[in-house]
């Protein structure tokens, strides 16, 4: 899918204006270009709910918002959600939000998977801040992006919580978009303790000495049109997980978009969105659920 001349230019000013502030907080050039495309690709988006988000979860669910860590003095708050009718120790999901923030459509999201019989914990990487257009979502996920080790002691204390005050018997993780990304990346600084891992869209690893670390299942599902995480990369990804022998299912749907399956999104594609969740509770319930230590 080629970028259009127009395209190119808004990406470069965005650069500029990247550019423009300090080098204390500066992305690095790689995140820096994920985040033009994203801007590109979302920058007339709202955070209305897809039919993913809305649907009703399979089975009755208590949701709570809960404290799972802290950083630097401030607290990292998240929703827990837990099936009713469900006692003593089961699996656990971390879920993990878009660029908009943890807004009520990931918090649906979470509940539907947690209506499947897990525990799921819903973190914020955005300190309790949602945005509601994509100037605000832009600013949040550069934040992110110029500070990555703080969330990744976030994701690392989300696991802790799961383990010790859930109780969790397995943990896997699941995300959308920039979620993905940080699915994968949370993936790869626990890579002998998460046991299931889903991206959406995600960007990917490109470094085949770090992912020959990842010891657990993976997922990804990827849109054939999408300018954000290309499809030539996503192959590149695929080759090497094959290369290194890891359990590994990548599926690329061809004339989807990036957000084909975004619980806030409006790039919904309903066929492409129902086979992904199917394959997403399938591979879940595969290795959390009927896996054996």
């Amino acid at each position: 899918m080629r970028i259009k001349h127009s395209k190119l230019i808004a990406f470069s000013a965005l650069l500029i204006f990247l550019s423009a502030c300090s080098e204390a907080s500066q992305p690095g050039l790689a995140d820096q270009l994920e985040l033009a495309a994203t801007v590109e690709v979302h920058g007339n988006e709202l955070p209305i709910a897809t039919p993913i988000a809305n649907a009703a979860p399979a089975n009755q669910v208590t949701t709570r918002r809960i404290a799972y860590g802290e950083i630097d003095g401030r607290s990292l708050d998240g929703y827990l959600s837990v099936p009713q009718g469900i006692s003593g120790s089961m699996p656990a999901l971390i879920v993990i939000h878009e660029w908009w923030g943890l807004n009520e459509n990931i918090i649906a999201t979470s509940e539907r998977l947690a209506a499947e019989g897990y525990v799921t914990l819903a973190v914020d990487l955005y300190g309790d801040r949602v945005a509601e257009v994509p100037k605000e979502a832009m600013k949040l996920m550069r934040t992110v992006m110029s500070e990555p080790n703080l969330a990744v002691d976030n994701l690392k204390q989300a696991y802790d919580y799961l383990v010790t005050s859930a109780a969790a018997s397995r943990v896997g993780v699941i995300g959308w978009c920039f979620g993905g990304r940080w699915s994968l990346q949370t993936a790869l600084a626990l890579p002998n303790d998460i046991d299931a891992m889903v991206m959406y869209y995600g960007s990917v690893e490109p470094d085949k000495a770090r992912l020959a670390t990842l010891n657990m299942p993976i997922l990804g599902l990827f849109a054939g049109e999408d300018p954000i995480v290309r499809p030539n990369t996503v192959e590149v990804f695929r080759k090497n997980l094959d290369d290194l022998g890891k359990t590994a299912n990548v599926y690329i749907y061809e004339g989807s978009q990036h957000g084909f399956a975004n619980p806030s999104g409006m790039a919904y594609d309903a066929d492409a969105a129902q086979d992904a969740w199917q394959k997403t509770l399938s591979f879940f319930d595969e290795n959390l659920v009927g896996a054996k230590d």
